[in-house]
């Protein structure tokens, strides 16, 4: 009797473990999101987590200007602290799309450093149009955007994002630039490896003082468009995105415990359904 009480008791063990262990690994539910395409993946490992639609190609509106940040940090012997000149090129361009801008004032002198923040925190068309000017090269100021965005889809190739291409250096398409939410994710995960990046998208705010035409000083202020750095615990990045063909976009990274997630959402219906596509998203990659 107490031979056959001993073995009842450690069957039922046996089964009360495996019923534990099934339900700690047990996979959650994938999400349902509202964007049209989706892609998430373990930063650390590769590995896809969930997609939707990951391969699908689709206007990325300023999503574009990761790659822009990409190709100036790539330069080599980048000097973060040479000073461009603001022309009047850059506002007019901005006043002729209805652009977002830096508000970047034409004479100040501003350092390559401060136009990546006026980049990726306003999302300046501006500080893009100033970028690809500076780091493009041809005698004129269309061949060196040409040249630029040349760069971009160079880069674009070398990562192998089979499924973008660049027309323009801040993502105001001509008709023909677009990616997909797997290329922008890959992306993402190359330019988070530089530190200058990921700092400056982890910035939700900044202050920095700039050179006018006659020598002296006045301060820029700029906010981060991303506002997942605020509403998502461990959130490090990464760029924003909306227009009239791209509709919401987010490239979107966090770390919590050592892990980093990453991904991106193309085609939200609104900024409200975008933000919590993203949640959805993360939660679900923290979870596996």
């Amino acid at each position: 009797m107490r031979r056959a009480v001993t073995v009842t008791i450690t069957t039922s063990a046996v089964l009360a473990g495996g019923l534990f262990t099934g339900q700690a690994y047990a996979a959650p539910p994938a999400p349902s999101i509202t964007a049209q395409g989706g892609f998430v993946m373990n930063n650390g490992t590769g590995t896809t987590l969930f997609g939707k639609a990951a391969d699908t190609r689709r206007s990325t509106g300023s999503t574009t200007k990761i790659m822009t940040a990409k190709v100036v940090l790539a330069q080599r012997g980048l000097n973060l602290d040479a000073k461009v000149t603001i022309d009047k090129a850059y506002s007019d361009y901005i006043v002729s799309k209805n652009a977002s801008s830096a508000r970047l004032i034409v004479g100040d002198k501003v350092t390559v450093r401060q136009l990546l923040y006026g980049l990726m925190l306003p999302s300046g068309c501006d500080a893009a149009y100033a970028l690809a000017d500076k780091f493009g090269t041809g005698t004129t100021r269309a061949a060196r955007v040409k040249s630029f965005i040349g760069k971009m889809n160079t880069e674009a190739r070398n990562l192998g994002m089979r499924n973008t291409h660049f027309d323009s250096f801040d993502g105001i398409s001509n008709g023909s630039n677009y990616s997909t939410p797997r290329d922008l994710t890959k992306l993402a995960s190359s330019a988070m490896k530089n530190p200058t990046f990921r700092t400056v998208v982890a910035t939700k705010s900044t202050k920095q003082k700039v050179t006018t035409r006659t020598g002296g000083y006045r301060y820029m202020s700029w906010n981060n468009t991303n506002k997942l750095l605020s509403t998502y615990s461990g959130a490090i990045g990464v760029k924003t995105g909306s227009g009239p063909q791209a509709k919401y976009c987010l490239v979107f990274a966090a770390t919590r415990g050592g892990k980093t997630v990453i991904g991106a959402v193309l085609a939200s219906s609104s900024e409200a359904n975008r933000a919590t596509d993203v949640k959805k998203l993360l939660d679900y990659g923290f979870a596996r």
